[in-house]
């Protein structure tokens, strides 16, 4: 893995030290391809330029037919086993170019170039892979890793606001599983954050993926320890899932999740109160959070006993007992769940991180 600045400008010699390869073929959208087509281009050799494939890369566009579709471009592209899919763009366009390389032909090489701040310090991290069912998410894929992935922090300044506050979900994610000293650094220097500023993101990006690195290599497919990175993510999946992909961004949504548990954390007293108010606030402070969907707790319940962590339809959670550590617990009643989904749809929008009154 590449990361910094300007990292695309080498992208060429270093996507040359893998190997030979008998065509390049680019997987990415219209609109990430208008915004960095060109600088991704530059890397590849000019008789590869025309192979590129585009897809939206909407999150209700992330399934089978897509997957399908992508792969029948492949084959009318002339790409066999020695060639090389290169994926530009964000978690979407990660998600599904790594699970098509790893169908096309049982398996082609897979070099990520993400394109947005969830994408470097997460997604394409770590060689999971998918793509949705209408019955929950991420629930096809394949655990491939990449040959390379190439982290430009330029990329970023064309990002929508939206998109990149949205992308701080998974960074603030960090701080509370795994570093309350990366936690405590987002509380003191969000303004520079916000603003961009280079050496804060080069900072967080560089530390996210170290510890993202550190949990995977214990855990590589996901049988226990691997998943306290979905922290706040069976909640966030289900707001997702129920409103089909339309409602909320990705990090909007874990942001909304990450919130609900860390409260069932302290519904269950095994969090500290303190410490929920530290994430609830931080995480308002980075995130424009659409509100909160106005849908029952049962029908929510419901598309969690989808969620990849559930085991014989028993509903497993991550919690944080304090900043910076983390924990799956398959002992969280149903009543605990109930109560903090209720808590949210009687209109707390903020979340005050008291259930108590």
């Amino acid at each position: 893995m590449l990361c910094g600045a300007g990292v695309l400008r080498s992208a060429a010699r270093e996507i040359g030290k893998l190997g030979k390869f008998s065509t390049v073929q680019v997987l990415s959208s219209p609109k990430v391809w208008r915004a960095v087509g060109k600088i991704a281009t530059r890397g590849l050799p000019r008789n590869e330029r025309k192979n590129v494939h585009l897809f939206d890369d909407a999150e209700a566009k992330k399934n089978m037919r897509t997957v399908e579709s992508l792969c029948r471009m492949l084959s009318r592209a002339g790409a066999d086993r020695k060639s090389l899919i290169v994926a530009v763009g964000g978690g979407v366009v990660g998600d599904v170019a790594g699970y098509v390389a790893a169908s096309y032909l049982r398996g082609v090489a897979l070099v990520h170039v993400p394109t947005t701040l969830v994408a470097q310090v997460d997604s394409s991290i770590g060689g999971k892979t998918g793509v949705n069912l209408p019955e929950g998410k991420n629930l096809v894929g394949a655990f491939y890793p990449p040959r390379l992935v190439l982290v430009d922090l330029d990329l970023l300044r064309t990002l929508p606001e939206r998109q990149f506050r949205s992308g701080l979900a998974e960074v603030i994610k960090y701080g509370a599983i795994a570093d309350a000293e990366l936690f405590s650094y987002l509380e003191q220097n969000m303004g520079k954050v916000l603003r961009r500023d280079r050496a804060a993101l080069a900072y967080l990006i560089a530390r996210c993926v170290q510890i993202k690195g550190n949990v995977v290599s214990r855990d590589e497919r996901e049988s226990g320890w691997r998943e306290i990175l979905n922290f706040g993510h069976t909640f966030g999946h289900a707001l997702e899932s129920v409103t089909r992909y339309r409602r909320y961004q990705h990090g909007e949504a874990v942001g909304w999740g990450m919130i609900a548990a860390a409260m069932l954390g302290q519904q269950m007293e095994v969090a500290d109160k303190g410490d929920v108010m530290r994430l609830t606030k931080l995480i308002h402070r980075a995130i424009e959070l659409p509100s909160w969907l106005r849908v029952s707790a049962e029908k929510l319940i419901k598309a969690m006993r989808s969620d990849k962590k559930t085991q014989a339809r028993q509903l497993r959670f991550v919690l944080s007992r304090r900043i910076g550590e983390a924990h799956t617990s398959d002992a969280v009643p149903i009543e605990a769940v109930e109560t903090v989904l209720n808590f949210f749809l009687r209109g707390a929008p903020g979340g005050s991180g008291n259930l108590h009154g």
